[in-house]
């Protein structure tokens, strides 16, 4: 992939909107674990009112660790929020030296934060409702997946891929890693939708609701099997450099959440670190799988 002249300004344009975007992809997986660490510790009523927590920006009187979680989750929702908007503002102000798509993309995720923060608001004003905290769950892990491709676009725009290495790349196997996200995020959204209905405890003490979890099985082994070729793939080539880490590095995380998963079960949820780390994985694991599908099939830098 080569970058056109009109598109090559001093790299100090662009450096800080690739710090800034890296940062948000790490605050938007915290954000993620953390929103799974309030439903685990059931925390996600802790604060009954909304936005602020008890009538309060920062309710000491009423701190515990359930209202903590609920508190700081939405503070660190806040801070992704304006975050966003100071990317989407710097994008747009520079778009002429960027990729056409940057700017698209910091603009989409502004909007699905917005839709965000309304879900977020709606998740306690209805209670908790299954449908809204699983869309909820499913807006943020999108937003793991926009900003991870954000950031791996405007990494390639600073520093180009050589075009021996971008040729070695080709094949059906550029549209792989799109293929194997898209499989997580269904895995992801089909756990959340699990964990909202509460169907896996259900399931396993009460044999209530195991359609959930049979179908949450199946499509854990179709995606642990699309990610695991990844590894297999690149050191059978091999690989260059810039995507063969990212497919070992996924391959690394999709075998730790498969055996998560075993022990979530095994542990009949009783543990609930085991559960967040699980969640953990899922979006650092979603993150990696979009870098390396930019990196195997990048997008036109100019339209």
């Amino acid at each position: 992939m080569s970058t056109s002249a009109g598109l090559a300004p001093p790299p100090l344009h662009r450096s800080p909107l690739l710090l800034l975007s890296t940062h948000l992809v790490v605050a938007l997986v915290a954000l993620v674990t953390l929103g799974g660490a309030t439903r685990v510790m059931e925390a996600g009523l802790a604060c009954p009112d909304w936005p602020l927590c008890y009538g309060s920006v920062l309710p000491a009187a009423e701190m515990n660790i359930r209202v903590f979680l609920e508190w700081f989750h939405r503070l660190d929702a806040a801070l992704v929020g304006l975050g966003l908007l100071l990317l989407t503002a710097l994008s747009w102000g520079q778009r002429q030296h960027l990729p056409p798509a940057v700017p698209t993309l910091a603009a989409t995720a502004m909007a699905l934060v917005v839709a965000q923060v309304a879900l977020g608001a709606l998740t306690v004003t209805r209670l908790l409702r299954f449908d809204i905290v699983t869309a909820h769950l499913a807006t943020g892990l999108l937003l793991v997946v926009l900003l991870s491709l954000l950031r791996q676009r405007l990494r390639l725009t600073l520093e180009p891929l050589p075009p021996d290495v971008d040729g070695s790349l080709a094949g059906p196997w550029r549209r792989w890693p799109a293929l194997a996200a898209l499989l997580v995020y269904l895995q992801c959204v089909l756990g959340g939708l699990l964990a909202s209905q509460w169907a896996t405890g259900r399931c396993l003490q009460l044999l209530q609701g195991c359609h959930w979890l049979t179908a949450h099985r199946l499509l854990a082994v179709a995606a642990l099997l699309a990610v695991v070729a990844l590894p297999l793939k690149a050191a059978a080539v091999p690989w260059p450099h810039p995507a063969r880490p990212l497919a070992f590095a996924a391959g690394l995380l999709v075998l730790l959440q498969a055996g998560l998963g075993v022990l979530t079960l095994h542990l009949h949820l009783s543990q609930p670190l085991v559960t967040i780390a699980h969640q953990l994985g899922a979006a650092l694991l979603l993150g990696v799988l979009t870098s390396l599908a930019v990196l195997l099939h990048p997008l036109p830098s100019s339209p």
